[in-house]
């Protein structure tokens, strides 16, 4: 039988044009993919092996964050645009959901920013640990739950009052739980789940536009609905006061491809001390 295909959410063409759109101003407005490739640096260094050929994908010219204490050699780089590749280096044009690469290709994947508008999130991890050689590490930043829950407060708001009814402004984002669980579907060995919330205050609502046009990660849901009335939009930069900070959610990733290495849990009865008697042991010892 067949597996249905997962519904549309995302216009991954239009995702690939904004990206390519914003391009040029990106390293203006890259303060929230620094911050999650500096955290994804600091996991890296943790680690104490060496990782022969990585695949990068999203992380353009922010692999300069690289240490030499990552142990990373070689690099592929991917991106949705070609824009947002680094000029010169090894790279290529892709989409997670689609990837073109052989089976066990990589020691380390690393997703930066990229996977949050992915239509089929399972299918595009599970195409990411098959990428990746037994043992291989995912190192997969996305946007969570609550990222821009004022801004979405404030749109939906001001048009349920202007214009008697709702469209999708912003994207859904899934939670840390969901994220979690995607990553054990997929089939990734000790996977892991982390939050990092970042509360920024923006001087005007034009600046909080700015930053996510000059990000590329204005809206590019497949039914973005009817346009925003004029009065409604007004009244929607209104509610997004100057100086009101604006959440944005980052999930990190982390999960290894199975490898009969690792370490395995124990099976139900296997233990070799009671719990009981340790806590009686413990009370008689008061």
């Amino acid at each position: 039988m067949s597996r249905a295909s997962p519904p549309r959410i995302f216009d991954r063409n239009l995702y690939a044009r904004r990206r390519a759109r914003a391009a040029n101003k990106f390293a203006a407005h890259d303060f929230l993919h620094r911050r999650a490739m500096e955290d994804i640096v600091d996991r890296l260094e943790t680690v104490t092996r060496d990782f022969p050929r990585a695949l990068f994908i999203g992380v353009g010219g922010l692999r300069s964050l690289l240490s030499e204490a990552c142990g990373v050699s070689e690099i592929i780089e991917a991106d949705l645009s070609a824009a947002r590749l680094t000029p010169g280096a090894a790279g290529v044009v892709m989409d997670e959901e689609r990837l073109a690469f052989a089976p066990q290709s990589f020691d380390l994947v690393v997703s930066l920013l990229h996977l949050h508008t992915a239509n089929d999130l399972i299918g595009a991890l599970v195409q990411l640990r098959r990428a990746l050689k037994p043992d291989g590490l995912l190192l997969a930043s996305v946007f969570g739950e609550e990222t821009l829950r004022e801004m979405r407060a404030g749109l939906y708001a001001a048009e349920a009052a202007h214009s008697g009814g709702v469209s999708p402004r912003v994207a859904p984002f899934a939670s840390v739980r969901d994220l979690g669980a995607a990553l054990q579907r997929a089939g990734f060995a000790l996977p892991v789940a982390d939050l990092d919330r970042a509360r920024v205050a923006y001087r005007t609502p034009q600046a909080l536009i700015d930053d996510l046009r000059g990000m590329g990660e204005t809206n590019c849901l497949a039914n973005r609905g009817r346009g925003l009335r004029k009065s409604a939009a007004g009244a929607a930069m209104a509610a997004l006061r100057g100086g009101d900070a604006v959440t944005f959610d980052i999930v990190t990733l982390t999960g290894w491809a199975p490898d009969e290495s690792q370490p395995k849990p124990l099976k139900p009865g296997s233990a070799t001390h009671s719990l009981a008697a340790a806590v009686r042991r413990s009370e008689e010892d008061r």
